[in-house]
């Protein structure tokens, strides 16, 4: 199997990453799907993306989901937000022979993306990268992350702990790119792994608007990361998945470190906790775990969030 035209749905920092690493490259027919409006900025404007190097724009082709139909690859990088707003362009997109990665955080992307496509063109799989998203002096949208550290996205197939004729297809696609691709043996038990820090790191510190270093210098912050983890940790095990405690060191990132939900709040957008507590939340109830911890977390960003779109402006 050989990949020789990808698609990324999805644009903002996890997409920009593959913008970086296959736009140009040679032998691949490689677009940016997006239609409209959006489609017409994106012509217009580029993608702009800071390597810590140099802020650079790049201009891959942006197709309409018609146009970018019977790809080999569609990696759907949208927020979680517009997940179920792009499903329609993803069965739009996709035909029998094509391969799909939803690149979303979380634990339930790929079953939503599997009720309008074949489920089993789906590559499971997590995304490691440190990106930031922000609006430059000449209100430019520019998406900066450092190459130099090795991450990427990792791969793996739902029940099977053996490397599949696509994910090595993957693999090759990437290969002498920025864009790392690594093969992991238990996909779900990654993902949940993953999504535990997120909840953990993620979410107190969006609720406090305090820096990652907080964790470290507060027993506080410290108590609701760990009740947090305990949490999913349960709903895990109820589910029979054992969840590894997520093991962030003080010197893993800089102690001013913003992680993507406070970056949000920050921009005064709205949050992915849906994706995070609110799928915690029901899975849990189907599981019949209580998760006060996350309930409070939960209804605490989403208060924010009213707040933040001008609820009470004026009565402040």
């Amino acid at each position: 199997m050989k990949i020789r035209s990808a698609a990324v749905l999805g644009a903002g920092a996890v997409g920009a990453y593959f913008v970086y690493g296959l736009t140009g490259k040679e032998g691949i027919d490689f677009c940016v799907v997006a239609s409209g409006e959006r489609k017409e900025r994106l012509e217009r404007e580029g993608i702009t993306i800071d390597d810590k190097k140099e802020v650079r724009t790049f201009r891959p082709a942006i197709r309409t989901p018609e146009e970018a139909k019977g790809v080999d690859l569609l990696m759907i990088a949208v927020k979680y937000t517009a997940l179920d707003a792009a499903l329609e362009d993803v069965r739009e997109i996709v035909t029998p022979n094509t391969v799909v990665l939803s690149l979303l955080n979380g634990i339930d992307s790929e079953e939503k993306v599997g009720t309008v496509i074949d489920p089993s063109q789906i590559v499971y799989s997590l995304m490691r990268v440190s990106s930031e998203r922000r609006t430059d002096a000449e209100g430019r949208s520019v998406v900066s992350f450092d190459p130099t550290i090795k991450w990427g996205v990792y791969l793996g197939e739902k029940g099977s702990s053996v490397k599949s004729e696509r994910i090595e297809a993957i693999e090759e696609l990437l290969a002498g790119t920025p864009c790392g691709a690594f093969f992991v043996e238990d996909i779900i038990k990654d993902q949940w792994a993953k999504y535990a820090s997120n909840i953990c790191y993620n979410l107190p510190q969006a609720v406090l608007n305090v820096p990652f270093g907080a964790y470290f210098d507060s027993e506080h912050v410290a108590f609701l990361r760990d009740r947090l983890f305990e949490e999913v940790y349960r709903v895990g095990a109820a589910l029979g998945i054992e969840v590894e405690q997520p093991i962030l060191g003080w010197n893993s990132c800089a102690r001013t470190a913003r992680f993507s939900t406070l970056q949000d709040l920050d921009a005064g957008r709205h949050t992915e906790i849906d994706m995070f507590t609110g799928v915690l939340m029901r899975k849990a109830a189907e599981a019949g775990v209580e998760v006060p911890f996350a309930e409070y977390t939960h209804h605490a960003i989403k208060a924010i969030e009213q707040k933040n779109d001008g609820m009470w402006r004026g009565e402040m």
